[in-house]
């Protein structure tokens, strides 16, 4: 059984995490707005869709964090919240040209974009 108290918090601990309000967070995992609200102030209990709808949208979010607490939350050491960029690039080996060419174009910025929302920046040094 899932207590609800803790699951609120944990659930408030996503929202802050992302940057999301309820009404985002709502959107993002396509349910109604309302089902959120009903959820944060402990009318309803959360559904095993929901539950799951949250999983597989944010997939820092381990399970059996989400449900019972135990592990970590985010569960991947290397998660980057959502507006934050990630480490610089590498500079290139020695044995390759470091100047373009006059004519030649060169990449400043390279910005991967996922699923949930969310994005990494990776910058030219």
């Amino acid at each position: 059984m899932v207590n609800s108290v803790d699951f609120i918090k944990r659930l408030e601990r996503i929202l802050d995490y992302y940057g999301l309000t309820a009404s985002a967070f709502a959107d993002r995992i396509a349910v109604q707005r309302s089902s959120i609200s009903h959820l944060l102030s402990g009318r309803n209990k959360p559904s095993l869709d929901f539950v799951l709808k949250v999983v597989k949208n944010f997939p820092e979010v381990n399970l059996y964090w989400l449900l019972n607490g135990k592990g970590n939350f985010p569960s991947s050491s290397t998660a980057v919240p959502k507006n934050e960029t990630a480490p610089k690039m590498l500079p290139a080996p020695q044995d390759q040209k470091s100047l373009p060419e006059p004519n030649e174009k060169k990449i400043e910025k390279i910005i991967v974009f996922y699923t949930d929302g969310s994005f990494k920046s990776y910058l030219e040094i």
